[in-house]
Protein backbone atom coordinates (compact mmCIF):
# COMPACT_ATOMS: atom_id res chain seq x y z
CA UNK A 1 0.00 0.00 0.00
CA UNK A 2 1.28 3.46 -0.80
CA UNK A 3 2.50 5.47 2.14
CA UNK A 4 1.24 8.94 3.00
CA UNK A 5 3.41 11.85 1.99
CA UNK A 6 5.78 12.79 4.84
CA UNK A 7 5.72 16.31 6.28
CA UNK A 8 7.58 18.99 4.36
CA UNK A 9 10.55 19.08 6.73
CA UNK A 10 11.23 15.36 6.17
CA UNK A 11 10.99 15.36 2.37
CA UNK A 12 14.16 14.95 0.36
CA UNK A 13 12.48 15.86 -2.93
CA UNK A 14 9.24 17.50 -3.94
CA UNK A 15 6.38 15.20 -4.87
CA UNK A 16 3.93 16.76 -7.34
CA UNK A 17 0.31 17.01 -6.25
CA UNK A 18 -0.81 14.74 -9.10
CA UNK A 19 1.57 12.02 -7.90
CA UNK A 20 0.27 12.38 -4.34
CA UNK A 21 -3.31 11.99 -5.58
CA UNK A 22 -2.33 8.89 -7.55
CA UNK A 23 -0.66 7.43 -4.45
CA UNK A 24 -3.80 8.09 -2.41
CA UNK A 25 -5.99 6.49 -5.08
CA UNK A 26 -3.80 3.41 -5.26
CA UNK A 27 -3.69 3.08 -1.47
CA UNK A 28 -7.47 3.42 -1.29
CA UNK A 29 -7.92 0.74 -3.96
CA UNK A 30 -5.68 -1.68 -2.07
CA UNK A 31 -7.60 -0.91 1.10
CA UNK A 32 -10.89 -1.71 -0.62
CA UNK A 33 -9.36 -4.89 -2.03
CA UNK A 34 -8.38 -5.98 1.48
CA UNK A 35 -11.88 -5.37 2.82
CA UNK A 36 -14.01 -6.71 -0.03
CA UNK A 37 -13.19 -10.33 -0.77
CA UNK A 38 -15.95 -10.68 -3.33
CA UNK A 39 -14.69 -9.41 -6.68
CA UNK A 40 -18.00 -7.84 -7.72
CA UNK A 41 -18.30 -5.90 -4.46
CA UNK A 42 -14.69 -4.79 -4.84
CA UNK A 43 -15.30 -3.53 -8.39
CA UNK A 44 -18.46 -1.70 -7.29
CA UNK A 45 -16.58 0.08 -4.50
CA UNK A 46 -13.66 0.81 -6.87
CA UNK A 47 -16.02 2.46 -9.36
CA UNK A 48 -17.55 4.59 -6.59
CA UNK A 49 -14.06 5.58 -5.44
CA UNK A 50 -13.09 6.55 -8.98
CA UNK A 51 -16.23 8.67 -9.25
CA UNK A 52 -15.29 10.49 -6.03
CA UNK A 53 -11.83 11.24 -7.42
CA UNK A 54 -13.24 12.34 -10.79
CA UNK A 55 -15.67 14.74 -9.09
CA UNK A 56 -12.73 16.70 -7.71
CA UNK A 57 -10.53 16.41 -10.77
CA UNK A 58 -10.92 19.95 -12.07
CA UNK A 59 -10.26 21.86 -8.85
CA UNK A 60 -7.76 24.63 -9.61
CA UNK A 61 -7.43 26.13 -6.12
CA UNK A 62 -4.23 24.59 -4.64
CA UNK A 63 -5.33 25.20 -1.04
CA UNK A 64 -8.63 23.39 -1.55
CA UNK A 65 -6.89 20.58 -3.47
CA UNK A 66 -4.35 20.14 -0.66
CA UNK A 67 -7.15 20.08 1.93
CA UNK A 68 -8.99 17.40 -0.05
CA UNK A 69 -5.79 15.37 -0.28
CA UNK A 70 -5.15 15.60 3.46
CA UNK A 71 -8.77 14.71 4.21
CA UNK A 72 -8.45 11.72 1.87
CA UNK A 73 -5.41 10.40 3.75
CA UNK A 74 -7.21 10.90 7.08
CA UNK A 75 -10.27 9.03 5.80
CA UNK A 76 -8.05 6.23 4.53
CA UNK A 77 -6.34 5.92 7.91
CA UNK A 78 -9.72 5.90 9.65
CA UNK A 79 -11.12 3.15 7.39
CA UNK A 80 -7.90 1.16 7.15
CA UNK A 81 -8.28 -2.61 6.81
CA UNK A 82 -7.14 -4.73 9.74
CA UNK A 83 -5.19 -6.98 7.39
CA UNK A 84 -3.88 -5.01 4.39
CA UNK A 85 -3.85 -6.64 0.98
CA UNK A 86 -0.40 -7.86 -0.02
CA UNK A 87 0.58 -9.98 -2.96
CA UNK A 88 2.18 -13.19 -1.65
CA UNK A 89 5.59 -12.52 -3.20
CA UNK A 90 5.69 -8.80 -2.36
CA UNK A 91 7.59 -7.52 0.71
CA UNK A 92 5.56 -8.49 3.75
CA UNK A 93 3.71 -11.20 1.84
CA UNK A 94 3.64 -14.81 3.02
CA UNK A 95 5.90 -16.04 0.20
CA UNK A 96 8.33 -13.11 0.10
CA UNK A 97 11.81 -14.34 -0.88
CA UNK A 98 10.63 -17.92 -0.46
CA UNK A 99 11.38 -19.12 -3.98
CA UNK A 100 14.05 -16.61 -4.89
CA UNK A 101 16.87 -19.05 -5.54
CA UNK A 102 19.33 -17.50 -7.95
CA UNK A 103 21.19 -20.13 -9.93
CA UNK A 104 24.68 -19.08 -10.99
CA UNK A 105 25.57 -19.14 -14.67
CA UNK A 106 27.74 -22.23 -14.40
CA UNK A 107 24.67 -24.34 -13.54
CA UNK A 108 23.88 -24.40 -17.25
CA UNK A 109 27.22 -26.11 -17.85
CA UNK A 110 26.02 -28.97 -15.65
CA UNK A 111 23.06 -29.76 -17.87
CA UNK A 112 23.03 -33.15 -19.59
CA UNK A 113 23.80 -33.02 -23.34
CA UNK A 114 20.27 -34.24 -24.11
CA UNK A 115 18.88 -31.26 -22.21
CA UNK A 116 21.20 -28.90 -24.08
CA UNK A 117 20.03 -30.35 -27.39
CA UNK A 118 16.55 -28.97 -26.71
CA UNK A 119 17.96 -25.43 -27.06
CA UNK A 120 20.67 -25.73 -29.74
CA UNK A 121 20.77 -22.06 -30.79
CA UNK A 122 21.03 -20.80 -27.23
CA UNK A 123 23.83 -23.15 -26.23
CA UNK A 124 25.76 -22.58 -29.48
CA UNK A 125 25.68 -18.83 -28.86
CA UNK A 126 26.53 -19.44 -25.19
CA UNK A 127 29.64 -21.45 -26.08
CA UNK A 128 30.69 -18.76 -28.56
CA UNK A 129 30.27 -16.01 -25.95
CA UNK A 130 32.16 -18.05 -23.34
CA UNK A 131 35.08 -18.46 -25.75
CA UNK A 132 35.05 -14.71 -26.49
CA UNK A 133 35.02 -13.93 -22.77
CA UNK A 134 38.00 -16.23 -22.14
CA UNK A 135 39.94 -14.62 -25.00
CA UNK A 136 39.22 -11.13 -23.65
CA UNK A 137 40.25 -12.20 -20.16
CA UNK A 138 43.53 -13.66 -21.43
CA UNK A 139 44.24 -10.52 -23.46
CA UNK A 140 43.66 -8.35 -20.42
CA UNK A 141 45.29 -10.42 -17.65
CA UNK A 142 47.50 -12.88 -19.50
CA UNK A 143 47.70 -16.65 -19.29
CA UNK A 144 47.08 -18.40 -16.01
CA UNK A 145 50.17 -19.69 -14.27
CA UNK A 146 50.21 -23.35 -13.34
CA UNK A 147 50.12 -24.42 -9.69
CA UNK A 148 53.81 -25.44 -9.70
CA UNK A 149 54.96 -21.86 -10.34
CA UNK A 150 53.33 -20.41 -7.23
Amino acid sequence: MAKPVPPAYLRTKLVPHARQVCDLYKAALYNIKAQKLDHLKYRFEAVLLRARFDRNRDIKDPVKAKKLLDDGWKELQKNKAAFPFLYPTSPGGVAYERYDFHQPDYFLDLWHPLEKMQYPDYFALREKRKAEFIEQWKARYGELKSDEEH
